[in-house]
């Protein structure tokens, strides 16, 4: 049974430690759900969240969102079981919203290769939005492969695998309320 808050959890042979506490998260995603309010204060945005990932973020993120909105969710899929993308996207989920002439902001769990985002990005952009920008959690910019834009994020990471908060291992662990980190050596 895993227990939230132990400083280390071994999954297989792998050892994971915390690397970011629930604190420092709440922490930091009010700050920066401030300034996408105030960069938003005169339009309803549609925020669409990228399914299943940053389901934990896009619940917390919304909880410190103080105007008027919308909410939409995609989903996405190019890491199957593995700790390592597959290099394809399919889409799972398409949005249900009008997008058309909206300002769009996607709520992602993490930019690493930017893969998922260019193929969000190309789909969300046929809508025609007046405006298409990204929130994420975390960002591996020592992983991007693709020309990415972030435009507001939490935590930049290093090239580090990482479970909790709704990131995954093969469909597990995303309970967990912090984040771990895989372990130097694991």
């Amino acid at each position: 049974m895993l227990q939230p808050k132990n400083k280390t959890i071994t999954i297989g042979d792998d050892v994971f430690e915390i690397y970011i506490s629930d604190e420092q998260l709440q922490k930091r995603i009010k700050e920066v759900a401030e300034i996408i309010c105030n960069d938003y204060k005169d339009t309803v945005p549609v925020f669409i969240c990228t399914l299943n990932g940053a389901f934990m973020f896009m619940s917390d993120l919304m909880k410190n969102i103080t105007i008027e909105c919308e909410v939409d969710f995609l989903k996405l899929s190019s890491y199957g079981d593995a700790k390592l993308s597959s290099g394809n996207v399919k889409l799972l989920k398409n949005i249900d919203c009008k997008i058309e002439g909206r300002d769009v902001i996607v709520v992602e769990d993490i930019v690493d290769t930017g893969l998922s985002w260019k193929y969000m990005k190309d789909l969300l952009l046929g809508l025609k939005p007046k405006c298409l920008k990204i929130v994420s959690l975390l960002v591996k910019r020592e992983a991007i492969k693709y020309v990415v834009n972030i435009d507001y994020y939490c935590f930049d990471i290093p090239n580090k695998f990482v479970i909790g908060y709704g990131l995954d291992l093969a469909q597990k662990y995303r309970n967990l309320p912090e984040i771990y980190q895989l372990k130097s050596g694991s």
